[in-house]
């Protein structure tokens, strides 16, 4: 097939995911059993620092928003990862879209679509599956969703300039 150009496929969407599972694999299989890794923002962590303290790490928020306040993990045994539009857009006709394709209609995700989605999961590069999955299903099914299957996930959701964030019942509890 000829590419008529001006297209550009991205296929990595669960590949920075599967690339920290596999170091931290790696790590393990070496008797490491203390580490943090991190590969384009998405992390996994197991064990604690050497000082007995946990491998806190602060889930993104896109850069010159009003958001809510500083979220912190502690990584043990878990891994998180992001997926959103503010690293990747750009603006078509005076229209914001943004890099992912909704499979339902073959178009990138508009304005509509969550500013970031953020889930923590034993499997970094299922994080990252689940990520861009809740980015692409929205807010309201993207809650749905996550709540249905006990997914750990926070949704960031532009109001104007500012951003507001929702979690699900199963993040809410792991920071409770």
């Amino acid at each position: 097939i000829i590419q008529p150009g001006g297209l550009h496929l991205d296929f990595s969407g669960i590949a920075k995911g599967l690339a920290v599972d596999l170091v931290a694999a790696a790590l393990e299989e070496e008797g490491a059993q203390s580490f943090l890794v991190e590969i384009g923002g998405e992390l996994k962590g197991n064990g604690v620092k050497a000082d007995g303290s946990p491998w806190f790490v602060e889930l993104e928020t896109p850069p010159a928003a009003v958001a809510p306040g500083r979220l912190l993990l502690a990584l043990h045994g878990c891994a998180v990862a992001t997926s959103g539009d503010y690293r990747r857009t750009r603006t078509v006709g005076g229209r914001r879209i943004a890099h992912t394709i909704d499979p339902a209609t073959g178009e990138p995700l508009g304005a509509e679509a969550p500013a970031a989605v953020s889930v923590v999961h034993a499997s970094c590069m299922t994080a990252d599956g689940l990520a861009t999955a809740l980015t692409v299903l929205g807010l309201e099914a993207g809650l749905a969703f996550a709540a249905r299957h006990d997914i750990a996930a926070r949704f960031l959701i532009r109001e104007g300039e500012a951003l507001s964030e929702r979690l699900t019942p199963a993040l809410a509890a792991m920071l409770d």
